[in-house]
């Protein structure tokens, strides 16, 4: 349309210019002398006009070039904002008043057709993603399951984009040595979206010293997606010219070798005085490396960790976590907890918090860390590397802290894609810290996870390497980092028996009931957790859970005091309280079940479980610990 226009304007302007002419010579008067009639004067004249026309007509194209390239870049503009606009819902803005005709014309104009929710019980749209289209659901959607967290999004979210500063205010005012060890960074992936590396690595780049940076170890788990090769390459290639007295290290497994060993790779390619290990779906803040560093100067032995703040897997957000010790549970799940009650005596939260394990980043000196063992590569796929650390870094002479003054944004995933289900990994390596660390107590571990203490079945591979090195450490036993470091997790020491208990007059074993409730049933044996018990030695018994710290209340079988009634089941310490009821029982294997306090027996009367004057029954629980 453009190029006709153009034309258009060419051939007028021609025709003007030959409208001219002809009508001076009308005005002067038409009389054929040999002047007027001289052919090479008008041929000269025509020629001369269709040069300037030619002229003319190459001047309006280049302009029209221009025009064609400004307005593709006007096109290109508008079009990010379009995308930029879908993502992010732009806030409000009061409009002025318009006029009444204006109004009506708005109001008879076709509605905007609104896009149908096409997964409304993905977790990913619950609060975000309302305003996309259909085609770019299903992208968004997707790439979620894919990855576990929101590609689409972060694909279109700058690479150095600004992060809310969640720090202590007193981090502030603090200063830091200039003369910190140098720092090497390893990144773990597997299948980590694209766009998310790059924004690890850029915040990485622009939020440490360059003079305290001095490599980045980039550890592949034997990655399968094609844009983690050719296009993070390529990537990786530019920053590197970019930052010429940075070293960046590549780091590739031909198969699939699991978190620990990965970390234990980047570990062994680098040569700084101190690694930082980290996820690849990090973003570091400002002034993250100081701190941390600072704390290892002091001591070498201090094995440190930042304080993670939530990265959103849906709308990408960063949501600021406090400070906190980095624990664990019986089945060595993960978990935060509270500082020690001298911690916080102190009254400064920016001052760094010991810390009985670590969560898996990790900052410590590299080579006391190899001094240690680095990581049991023995470990499998993902879960209780973490803990094993924490246990050995203790028992063996040095410390754990968590450093509030560094923060590092971690996305929390939705789903690993890499293996829906951790709990079979988890049980495993859960299993072989436990015979290699934890000496008595390794039972409760087998009891977390509900299966046999001895020839439970379960390969945790060979730990001849693991038992000989903490003999050449010689580290300290397992009780005394339960009284020293960690007493808030319970020994579970007076534990007698656990398992399913059954009356053998009845044939039926005692069940949680119906959940919630709190009215235990008896029920067909099938020995699932419903019906799994536990007996401790001061006469307590729960039914279906245990819990692994102090600090948790158990749930007692109870007989709540009145007339052949059913039992109940609380909260031990809120049955304590409440003076009437009676938690404790005595019990003989094979034999009957009497509260301590009624002196009533459990008993089932035509399948219905009561509490009532002893007649004799008998129960049986599976397994016996200690005998009693």
């Amino acid at each position: 349309m453009r190029a006709a226009g153009l034309k258009r304007v060419v051939l007028t302007l021609g025709g003007i210019g030959l409208v001219f002419y002809v009508g001076m010579f009308l005005n002067r008067g038409y009389e054929p002398t040999d002047k007027e009639l001289d052919s090479p004067r008008i041929i000269r004249i025509v020629s001369d006009m269709a040069t300037n026309i030619s002229n003319l007509f190459n001047i309006l194209q280049a302009f029209e070039e221009k025009q064609k390239s400004m307005q593709k870049m006007l096109e290109e503009d508008r079009g990010r904002q379009r995308k930029a606009a879908e993502v992010e819902q732009p806030s409000i803005k009061k409009q002025p008043q318009q006029p009444e005709a204006q109004i009506q014309d708005q109001q008879k104009a076709p509605k905007e057709k609104k896009s149908n929710k096409l997964f409304p019980d993905s977790a990913l749209f619950k609060t975000w993603g309302g305003n996309l289209s259909e085609d770019d659901q299903r992208e968004a959607q997707g790439l979620y399951e894919m990855y576990g967290y929101n590609v689409f999004l972060s694909d279109r979210l700058p690479l150095d984009r600004a992060l809310p500063d969640t720090r202590d205010k007193r981090c502030l005012k603090k200063s830091y040595p200039k003369d910190l060890p140098s720092l090497g960074v390893v990144l773990i992936y597997l299948n980590e979206a694209l766009s998310v590396i790059k924004r690890a690595l850029r915040s990485i780049i622009d939020r440490t010293p360059k003079n305290l940076l001095t490599e980045i170890i980039l550890v592949d788990d034997n990655s399968s997606y094609d844009d983690l090769k050719g296009d993070l390459d390529a990537y990786v290639k530019m920053i590197e010219q970019q930052n010429p007295s940075l070293r960046f290290i590549r780091v590739r497994h031909s198969e699939q070798r699991g978190l620990a060993y990965a970390r234990v790779s980047g570990w062994r390619a680098a040569t700084a005085d101190v690694v930082a290990i980290l996820d690849a779906h990090i973003e570091v803040h400002e002034l993250w490396a100081e701190p941390l560093l600072t704390q290892i100067k002091g001591d070498r032995t201090v094995v440190t960790s930042p304080v993670f703040d939530k990265v959103s897997f849906d709308d990408l957000k960063v949501d600021e976590y406090l400070p906190a010790a980095h624990a664990f549970d019986w089945a060595l799940w993960c978990m935060y907890e509270g500082f020690s009650d001298d911690y916080y005596k102190l009254g400064d939260g920016s001052l760094p918090g010991k810390s009985p394990s670590v969560m898996g980043i990790l900052v410590a000196d590299r080579k006391y860390l190899g001094e240690i063992g680095v990581l049991d590569e023995g470990m499998k796929v993902y879960g209780g590397e973490n803990v094993e650390l924490g246990i050995r870094v203790w028992t063996c002479g040095g410390s754990i802290e968590v450093v509030p003054c560094s923060k590092i944004a971690h996305i929390e995933r939705a789903h690993k894609p890499y293996m829906p289900d951790l709990s079979q990994a988890m049980r495993r390596n859960a299993l072989r810290v436990a015979e290699i660390w934890m000496d008595e107590y390794k039972h409760n571990v087998a009891l977390a996870w509900n299966v046999p203490f001895e020839n439970h079945g379960i390969d945790i591979g060979d730990i001849s390497e693991r038992k000989k090195l903490r003999e050449t450490l010689k580290c300290k036993p397992f009780k005394w980092y339960l009284e020293n470091v960690y007493p808030k997790l319970d020994p579970l020491d007076n534990l007698l028996a656990y398992g399913g208990l059954k009356n053998l007059d009845a044939d039926m074993c005692l069940d949680r009931g119906p959940v919630p409730g709190q009215t235990p049933i008896a029920y067909v044996c099938h020995y699932y957790a419903p019906q799994v018990t536990y007996y401790r030695s001061n006469g307590e018994l729960y039914i279906s859970s245990i819990k692994s710290h102090r600090y948790n209340d158990n749930q007692c079988l109870t007989d709540v005091g009145k007339k052949d009634t059913e039992p109940g089941l609380y909260n031990c310490k809120e049955a304590v309280q409440k003076g009437a009821m009676g938690i404790h029982w005595d019990f003989t294997q094979g034999k009957e079940m009497r509260n301590r306090e009624t002196k009533r027996c459990l008993e089932i009367q035509n399948g219905k479980l009561l509490i009532q004057e002893c007649s004799g029954q008998r129960w049986e629980i599976q397994h016996i610990i200690k005998p009693f």
